[in-house]
């Protein structure tokens, strides 16, 4: 067949990817020199101790693919590192215990360690905390670079073309398939158009789909200067059980009445989590807005409270922010979808709105539309 697949981001080049490994011929087009949306703009955690139980399966299944992915293209810059949420309050403790309970534990990989062990998995973790949900299922990708790494490795194949800098226009119908028209009026033949438009709702995606089930999110992160010393898993704070639905529960409930999140960190529905990035700089977030029209600058609050949280569980001061940045994301408002897919006709589909979950669940989306239209 011949698919064409429109959007450059992390849901764009995993079915590109899964339908050149299936036997397919592939073109792709992305309407910036280099995708610059919420693919790029993350933590780069393939994050399973959060996801809910219905996504756990897929999760687990995606991590695989990235192990996969990590081994094909070394530059993608996978690593099995693991996470540790490090808990302040016994309430907090109490919502891990309950979770290690619960039939799954063992799936995601969850054990409860004192500070003693948290320091002899993560020696970097030498601030207060009581205690530590280990999570050795989670891992990392290096997100700014991952996705020209996998298109390059596609390159190597003569059934992919790339095409940067490229706005598909126009999507139509014809007797066999479809044509997409871009900006620069090339038209594209094909049997299958995959349309992947990020957090870019309007346009094209709102032509063909209409108004989709789906909300967009804002988020503010930030990355310091490299640490001189390795930060061998990623980490989380308390306020992470507080977002994330694996943590659901009676004792988070009493969590939530017994300790009020700090102000700024409920104002701005925040969560810390940190990853170190190869180079050694640290990667911190996040927060969370939902009612649009988002604002165009940063608000300093939220970075000044992350910094002062990690310093506290690193016991050690920072080194400097060198750059600090918002993103957009789309999340399906049904949270029972792990994406929402949208059939236009028989040869064109729009699909959007993994949410948080683009970078962890991208690979087996993937895989599981190619499964669902029989590629």
């Amino acid at each position: 067949m011949q698919v064409v697949v429109i959007g450059g981001g992390i849901l764009g080049t995993a079915h590109a990817r899964e339908a050149i490994r299936r036997g397919h011929d592939v073109v792709q087009l992305e309407r910036e020199p280099e995708a610059r949306g919420a693919t790029v703009r993350n933590f780069g955690l393939v994050w399973v101790s959060g996801r809910a139980p219905h996504e756990l399966a897929a999760s687990l299944r995606s991590r695989e693919l990235w192990e996969q992915i990590g081994r094909e293209v070394p530059g993608v810059g996978f690593r099995p590192a693991g996470s540790l949420t490090l808990l302040r309050t016994p309430d907090e403790v109490a919502v891990a215990e309950e979770v290690l309970a619960r039939p799954d534990a063992t799936e995601r990989g969850f054990t409860l360690l004192d500070p003693t062990a948290v320091l002899a998995i993560n020696p970097a973790l030498r601030g207060k905390y009581v205690a530590g949900l280990h999570c050795s299922r989670d891992g990392a990708v290096e997100s700014r670079v991952a996705l020209p790494a996998i298109r390059a490795a596609l390159a190597a194949s003569v059934r992919y073309t790339f095409h940067a800098g490229t706005e598909a226009r126009e999507v139509r119908s014809t007797s066999s398939g479809a044509v997409v028209r871009d900006d620069h009026n090339r038209e594209h033949p094909a049997d299958l158009v995959l349309i992947c438009p990020g957090a870019a709702l309007t346009g094209l995606a709102r032509e063909l789909a209409g108004e989709l089930p789906i909300r967009r999110v804002r988020l503010q992160m930030m990355q310091t200067a490299p640490l001189d010393e390795q930060l061998t898993t990623a980490i989380a704070d308390g306020d992470s059980l507080r977002y994330y639905p694996a943590f659901a529960g009676s004792e988070l409930d009493t969590l939530r009445t017994n300790q009020p999140q700090d102000p700024v960190a409920a104002q701005h529905k925040m969560q810390l989590l940190c990853v170190q990035r190869l180079h050694g700089g640290l990667t911190i977030g996040d927060t969370h807005e939902y009612t649009e029209p988002f604002a165009f600058d940063v608000d300093e609050a939220p970075y000044a409270y992350l910094t002062g949280v990690v310093e506290e569980l690193l016991g050690r001061t920072l080194p400097p922010i060198v750059r600090r940045w918002a993103g957009v994301y789309s999340q399906c408002v049904d949270p029972t979808e792990l994406v929402h897919r949208h059939r236009v006709d028989d040869h064109t589909w729009v699909i959007a709105g993994p949410g948080g979950r683009g970078m962890t669940l991208g690979p087996v989306l993937g895989e599981q539309t190619a499964d669902q239209l029989d590629l």
